[in-house]
């Protein structure tokens, strides 16, 4: 009977959203749009650390640990939802009760005196039943409440995998952000050594009286200059490790066990395999998500809409009784009844309509978001590929530029000496070196981030957990022995189909 009850409220469709057919960049050679190879992307640094980092991060990283209990949570209260398609209330109750009438009151009163004082005026009851409601799901309301719970908890599974996609782009651009900085504070370092070779000899020529005192003093200031920049970058380069460390669970510490090696930034491929926009909507998780997040609250109309039907309700009971616990179960006890219930609350001066519409205003707040994170990851993408491509050229030009910084260096330096040229020129090459070395690492960086940013935005990297529960063993054990969980935390759990394509 219920199951061919009409369900009110709107059935979901998936929301349209604008894709663009192409992307910006897609006329550049270095632009792929015929794969989309970024399951594993970080593999196309080929840096060994980069990889161990995030398989630490999604072994250890806490946040990733809450969103996967968030997906248990999920469950449980889908669970909720399930049973509530079943008699919601089944009790079995026993009670005891004494009771006493006076004898000055009627009826007692009303009786001869005789007759009054043979009776006895205490009553006991004993009685032992079995109690059930069950409200028939005539409009919907717990099916609907099911589809909610069901799209609650596809939206949990999916922020999972939109958040292991941030986490190992994060990481990434951590790794990078160190790499890039001990980059340029080794060209730092260099400079310091270049320049002081520049103020002994502007010291020699000095002590000669070649030169005046000024050229000892100006590259006396230039050289602390450069050497204040050296604590500046070890700063940032700590805080980028506690905040790396935070990432892989840790608390912070200088990670020289992980980042051993030389310390170099990634080399990013030239080559972009990127797809295309429509592939946004079937990969991204976070986009898949906003799309189940609306189809919850578009559940939630159909139950608020439910209220303004009658509701019908069977109720009953089945038991004993007597006047003494034994008697309960003799012969003759038995009780019981049954009810059919019909309640309709008429007159609720719109607060059932007025639900209802803030229902489906809400519904549609999240139909705007799933088009808003649609476009929000499409900026991205192009954002990041932009990037990337523009600081492959800066980087031609500034290798060029620095090529010829080290070669005015080395003319001036032999200019000052045989006294042709002025201290300053050596200064402003010397300047110039520097300012061209430290924007080539920081564009060699962002080439790096760019791409790391392009994967991120197109979804990459949530297949990492494959196959492996969203809770660890430890978690799930620690669980089990404080609450019963049933099969809830099995290692075999249900996960959100992939996108076509993605296997």
């Amino acid at each position: 009977m219920v199951s061919g009850c009409t369900a009110v409220g709107p059935d979901f469709e998936k929301p349209e959203a604008d894709v663009s057919d192409s992307w910006l960049e897609a006329h550049d050679s270095r632009i792929d749009t015929s794969s989309a190879a970024y399951r594993d992307w970080w593999l196309v640094f080929k840096d060994p650390i980069l990889v161990e980092l995030i398989e630490r991060a999604y072994n250890q990283n806490l946040n990733l640990q809450v969103a996967g209990l968030r997906i248990l949570e999920a469950r449980a209260q889908l669970g909720i939802a399930t049973g509530l398609q079943y008699p919601q209330s089944q009790s079995v109750q026993g009670s005891y009760a004494r009771s006493k009438s006076s004898v000055n009151a009627p009826p007692f009163s009303n009786l001869p005196d005789d007759v009054a004082s043979r009776i006895d005026p205490s009553i006991n009851y004993w009685s032992t039943s079995f109690d059930i409601s069950w409200e028939a799901d005539i409009w919907g309301k717990f099916r609907r409440g099911v589809e909610a719970a069901d799209a609650n908890l596809a939206a949990n599974m999916l922020n999972y995998d939109a958040v292991l996609v941030t986490l190992s782009g994060d990481i990434a651009l951590l790794y990078t952000t160190i790499r890039t900085l001990e980059q340029r504070l080794a060209y730092t370092q260099e400079n310091v050594k270049l320049q002081n070779n520049g103020l002994k000899l502007a010291r020699a020529r000095f002590d000669l009286g070649a030169t005046s005192e000024l050229d000892v003093q100006q590259s006396l200031s230039q050289v602390k200059n450069t050497e204040s920049l050296i604590p500046l970058f070890e700063m940032k380069i700590r805080q980028s490790k506690n905040a790396l460390s935070v990432l892989l669970g840790m608390p912070p510490n200088d990670l020289e066990d992980i980042l051993k090696g030389p310390a170099r930034i990634p080399e990013a491929p030239t080559l972009a395999a990127v797809g295309i926009p429509a592939d946004l909507i079937r990969r991204r998780p976070d986009v898949r998500a906003a799309e189940m997040v609306a189809a919850s609250q578009s559940a939630s109309i159909g139950i608020a809409k439910a209220d303004l039907y009658p509701q019908f309700v069977l109720a009953g009971s089945i038991g004993l009784a007597g006047d003494t616990f034994s008697n309960q179960f003799q012969s003759g006890s038995g009780a019981g009844f049954i009810t059919p219930l019909i309640n309709w609350n008429i007159f609720n001066y719109g607060r059932i309509k007025n639900n209802v519409r803030a229902k489906d205003a809400r519904f549609q707040q999240t139909v705007v978001t799933y088009q808003n994170v649609v476009l929000n990851a499409a900026r991205e993408v192009e954002d990041g590929l932009v990037g990337f491509l523009r600081a492959q050229e800066q980087v031609g030009y500034l290798k060029a530029a620095v090529t010829a910084s080290q070669r005015s260096v080395k003319l001036s330096l032999e200019q000052y000496k045989a006294g042709t040229v002025d201290y300053q020129r050596v200064l402003n090459s010397q300047a110039s070196l520097l300012g061209q070395q430290d924007s080539l690492a920081e564009a060699q960086g962002h080439i790096v981030s760019s791409l790391v940013s392009t994967y991120r935005a197109l979804g990459g990297g949530w297949q990492l957990h494959e196959g492996n529960p969203y809770v660890d063993k430890e978690t799930t054990q620690t669980m089990s022995e404080r609450t019963n969980w049933g099969k809830m935390l099995d290692d075999k759990t249900t996960q959100v189909l992939p996108a076509p394509g993605d296997k």
